[in-house]
């Protein structure tokens, strides 16, 4: 693993994150505020660490995908109560307050879709 900036990568995910705001602003609740947006957070996180790291994309992806599941966990706990901030709202919007299957699956499908989009058509030097 080593450092490389990517700004391709870096595009991408500012484009997502925009997008990823846009959702959290207008729309409170529905298919794509819940499923989508998941979909398209991992998707974000993925671009993220291949905008700065360069590495097997396998790892990137399995790397995104454990933060994914690591933070849906959490809200199967008290975790935001413990840190203090389960009442603040941008806590809550951002490691979100219940757990769901479907979240889980929607991250799984957001990491694959990235993953082989990368490997195939986007990455010309794969570390795999």
């Amino acid at each position: 693993m080593k450092f490389k900036f990517n700004k391709y990568h870096l595009i991408a995910f500012i484009v997502l994150f925009a997008i990823e705001v846009a959702i959290a602003y207008f729309l409170k609740s529905g298919f794509i505020r819940h499923t989508v947006g998941d979909f398209l957070v991992v998707i974000l996180i993925y671009c993220f660490f291949r905008s700065f790291i360069q590495t097997k994309l396998l790892n990137i992806a399995i790397i995104t995908l454990w933060i994914a599941y690591m933070t849906e966990f959490l809200q199967r706990t008290s975790f935001l109560e413990v840190i203090g901030l389960k009442n603040n709202p941008w806590a809550n919007l951002i490691f979100g307050n219940s757990f769901s299957v479907q979240d889980l699956i929607a991250y799984t499908l957001g990491v694959l879709v990235i993953y082989f989009i990368d490997r195939s058509f986007l990455n010309k030097n794969t570390y795999d």
